[in-house]
Parts: C-alpha cells; sequence; structure tokens
C-alpha cells in the first residue's frame, strides 16, 4: 500500500526526524521527501510518499501519529494514492483546455475522477456526454446570479468534488465560495494581466508587438485573478507571427500550465504559503500514461 504524508507547521528542529522514525516505526518505507522551510516566513513544508511493507491499511499508519501532530502545532494529512480526487471541471465557450483535460483523463495521464462538467453555454453538452460524464448547464446572467451559484454549490455538495477547476470559465465566483472552497479552485488564464484586460487580449498583445505569451494558473480568491500562483509558462513570439498564431499558441500554452496544475495539486504537492505557493516537483515516473480499467 502506498501512501502520502503532508505537513505544515511553524519551522523547528527534530520534525523530519520524528516523521522518518514514526512511519520506520509502522513498518513503512520512506519513497520520496521533499521539504522546504520558508525561513522568512518561519514555516516549514513537508511531503512523504511512502508504502506500508506490512500491508498496514491506512487508518493503521494513521493510529498514533497524532501525539507528533500535537508536539509540533502541525496541520498534517495522510493520503491513500489509490484513491482518485473528485474533480468538478467548469468551461463557457473556450474549449481547449477542456478538451485537453478529458484526453488526459481518458488515456489516464490525470488520475482524478470527473464527477461533472458545469458550463453556462451548451456548447460541449455532446462532447462531454459522449465521455459519459454528467453534464449541468447552469445559465448565468445578471439578474440570476445568485440562483446559479447555489445551484452550483448544491451540485458540489451532491458529487462530494473535492477540487474545482475553471477550464476557462468566464464567469465570477461570489466571495462566498472562494472562501469556502479556498485552495480547493483553480484558474487559468493568459499572462498579459493586468496589461491587457478585457476583449481580445492577444490582439491588443499582437499590436504591442509582446513576444512573449504565457498562462498562469493559480488558486482562486476573492481577489480577482490575484490567487497564490501554482504553475506558469511561456512561448516566445516573433514578428512572424500573425494574432491567429497568437490565440493558438495561447491556447496551447495554457493547456499545459493548467494540466500541470492540476496534476500538482491532485499528488498533494502544493502548499498555500500565504499568497505564494510551495510547490514540490514531481517524483521521476508519476507523469507516465497508465489506462484507466
Amino acid at each position: 500500500m502506498q501512501f502520502v504524508l503532508t505537513v505544515s507547521c511553524k519551522t523547528r528542529r527534530g520534525i523530519v526526524a520524528a516523521v522518518a522514525g514514526y512511519l520506520a516505526g509502522k513498518g513503512c518505507n520512506i519513497i520520496d521527501s521533499s521539504q522546504f522551510d520558508d525561513c522568512d516566513a518561519g514555516q516549514f513544508f513537508m511531503r512523504v510518499s511512502f508504502v506500508s511493507e506490512e500491508g498496514a491499511a491506512l487508518s493503521q499508519v494513521v493510529e498514533g501519529f497524532s501525539p507528533i501532530g500535537a508536539e509540533f502545532s502541525m496541520e498534517y494529512h495522510f493520503y491513500d494514492v489509490t484513491k482518485r480526487m473528485k474533480v468538478l471541471l467548469m468551461v463557457s465557450r473556450f474549449g481547449h483546455c477542456l478538451n485537453d483535460l478529458l484526453y488526459r483523463w481518458r488515456i489516464g495521464a490525470l488520475p482524478i475522477e470527473i464527477v461533472g462538467v458545469v458550463s453556462n453555454h451548451l456548447d460541449y453538452q455532446k462532447l462531454v456526454v459522449n465521455h459519459d460524464i454528467p453534464f449541468h448547464y447552469i445559465r448565468v446572467m445578471k439578474e440570476n446570479k445568485p440562483t446559479a451559484e447555489a445551484q452550483l454549490v448544491e451540485l458540489v455538495e451532491q458529487t462530494g468534488a473535492e477540487l474545482i477547476v475553471l477550464a476557462r470559465y468566464m464567469q465570477v465566483l461570489s466571495d462566498h465560495l472562494c472562501k469556502r472552497m479556498a485552495g480547493k479552485i483553480i484558474n487559468i488564464h493568459h499572462s498579459f494581466l493586468p496589461s491587457f484586460k478585457g476583449a481580445s487580449p492577444y490582439k491588443q498583445a499582437y499590436q504591442r508587438g509582446v513576444k512573449l505569451i504565457g498562462a498562469t494558473a493559480h488558486y482562486v480568491t476573492a481577489d480577482l485573478d490575484e490567487g497564490p500562483i501554482i504553475e506558469q509558462d511561456i512561448v516566445r513570439i516573433t514578428h512572424a507571427h500573425s494574432p491567429d498564431d497568437y490565440v493558438a499558441l495561447g491556447r496551447d500554452v495554457e493547456s499545459q500550465v493548467l494540466a500541470r496544475a492540476i496534476h500538482a495539486h491532485i499528488h498533494h504537492r502544493t502548499f498555500i504559503d500565504g499568497s505564494r505557493t510551495v510547490v514540490f516537483p514531481a517524483s521521476p515516473g508519476s507523469y507516465a500514461s497508465k489506462r484507466t480499467g
């Protein structure tokens, strides 16, 4: 049995030794460990991947750890890596990220359980249904926003969604929902903000002769597009690229960045550290494709 333990607490001497000693005493072998000490904030973060060589269940491994957690005032979680995280995808009319995520999910490269897709348009209903995934049309207009969000909250509760992914969903979520799902909503957007806001950002970038196109995936907070950043990337542009090239390249980088951010989150490699994130690198082989049955 393979498990993951995540730890965050105030930095102190002896944390790593205490965790390693406890796991060894439970008949577990550590196969991967990452830790980071934020000296400025005085915070310590740790992720440990381990196997139970005696075939113990997760409950047996967890039992007895609470005294260590209390001693170091830890926020800690144990995870069974065979259990797939329940994810709710949300999309509007730009489908490149949705298509990319569905493909990765279908071939097993993104090991999640997609519990549904929500949209304020019907453009991708057939695509979603053809993947045997529930599609939920929630129309959003100025006069019905509270009702629409109440439907979304009810859907999150019904499906048991542990993560919401805004795969180019173009509606702003309320402060209440952002706080309720803090650290559990991921958004993707181009990295032209705040320079090129509003409609046609790629056209604006083309007109200004921008030489880099990027994308940013971040956790959603009440401050629009200002949540802790999980993943970013860029592609270079030359004078020979057309506005359509800008759009195509932008869609590619957005899809890749969003997938990497989700991958980090579902494998418990991300920690929110104030307005920043700590993101531990993926271990070798973790991106390997495995077909789902």
